[in-house]
């Protein structure tokens, strides 16, 4: 006879087995039912965040579409533009804006692209340059808060103009410029842009432009505050930076006085019509007049808003430019964040 398994012993062991196989299949279900909880809890979330996302942007809108209503009022009140109006004051723009929802509030700034020195207008229509323009941003470039040479400005102007104009000759005598040629025979190769400026931004691969002279630094400020590709080459002295000031000082105001104006514009809230009967302008020679004329103005056509809407942790930001003339408001870009 051969030798036999008790059917009892056979049993029992299936019966261990049964329950192992049980287990893990127990284990097995609730281990993806916790994954699918986590992944409906994900889901929740990501639905959530962008409801929240789609409402935030909403609200910056509105900080935006607020700005622009304030900037239209403006307009209508006066043909002056300076800092002491409500669209240069952020609390007057954001300050009830927690109120006007139940949900977030924005926080709106306008900056005024007219107090800035215009990178488009170095040149004249027909290509050459714009002689005022360009001393205009030499001098800039010179002040010692930036530390560049006059022979590095210059050439950093210059390889501006060819960047900005539509022929392939490269400026040369003072200084030189770059043109096609220069911008190919780079490592990692482009093309010379050749055609105004969109954003203050396309200056960045400019010969000579390195970002901490762009952006600034820790020590130093980046140039690319105090520019705009946007306006007519006349500067606001009412809404200019005090460095913008300086790169003026030259020809318009002495350099001393400087900070004396910037504290006449501060208290002189009403009285900036006519900048030329401040003291030490009033007594300017013929070529100063000139190139006040062809440089100052008291009125501002072009402003950046930018709007930030805020819920919690989350932040939402809209920023445009817009161009305002007698016929109304025209945003000519526009990104949201």
């Amino acid at each position: 006879m051969g030798y036999r398994i008790p059917i009892r012993k056979f049993l029992k062991d299936d019966r261990g087995v049964a329950l192992i196989l049980t287990i893990l299949v127990i284990s097995l279900i609730v281990a993806l039912t916790l994954q699918f909880n986590t992944f409906t809890r994900c889901d929740l979330q990501a639905a959530a965040n962008m409801r929240d996302g789609i409402r935030l942007r909403c609200v910056a809108r509105s900080g935006f579409n607020y700005a622009l209503g304030v900037l239209a009022k403006d307009k209508l009140e006066s043909s002056i533009d300076t800092l002491h109006e409500d669209w240069a004051d952020p609390e007057t723009l954001s300050g009830n804006s927690a109120a006007m929802f139940s949900e977030g509030r924005f926080e709106a700034k306008v900056s005024d692209h007219s107090g800035r020195i215009q990178i488009n207008k170095l040149i004249k229509s027909d290509g050459t340059y714009n002689n005022v323009q360009r001393d205009l941003l030499i001098k800039f470039l010179q002040l010692p808060e930036f530390g560049l040479e006059e022979g590095t400005a210059v050439n950093i102007v210059n390889a501006i103009k060819d960047w900005i104009d539509s022929d392939n000759d490269v400026t040369e005598g003072p200084g030189y410029g770059a043109e096609n040629s220069y911008y190919q025979g780079l490592e990692n190769p482009y093309a010379c842009r050749n055609r105004p400026l969109d954003y203050i931004e396309d200056l960045i691969p400019v010969r000579g432009m390195t970002n901490n002279l762009f952006h600034g630094n820790g020590e130093k400020p980046g140039i690319s505050r105090y520019l705009s590709p946007h306006g007519d080459g006349k500067i606001n002295i009412n809404t200019a930076e005090p460095l913008v000031l300086k790169a003026l000082s030259e020809y318009i105001l002495d350099q001393d006085r400087v900070e004396d104006w910037l504290e006449y514009r501060e208290n002189k809230k009403n009285d900036l019509s006519d900048y030329k009967k401040y003291p030490g302008l009033s007594d300017m020679t013929q070529e100063q007049k000139n190139r006040a004329n062809s440089l100052l103005t008291t009125m501002s056509t072009y402003f950046e808003i930018r709007s930030d809407g805020f819920k919690g942790s989350m932040i939402k930001r809209v920023t445009g430019i817009t161009e305002r003339t007698g016929a109304g408001l025209q945003i000519l870009s526009w990104k949201v964040e």
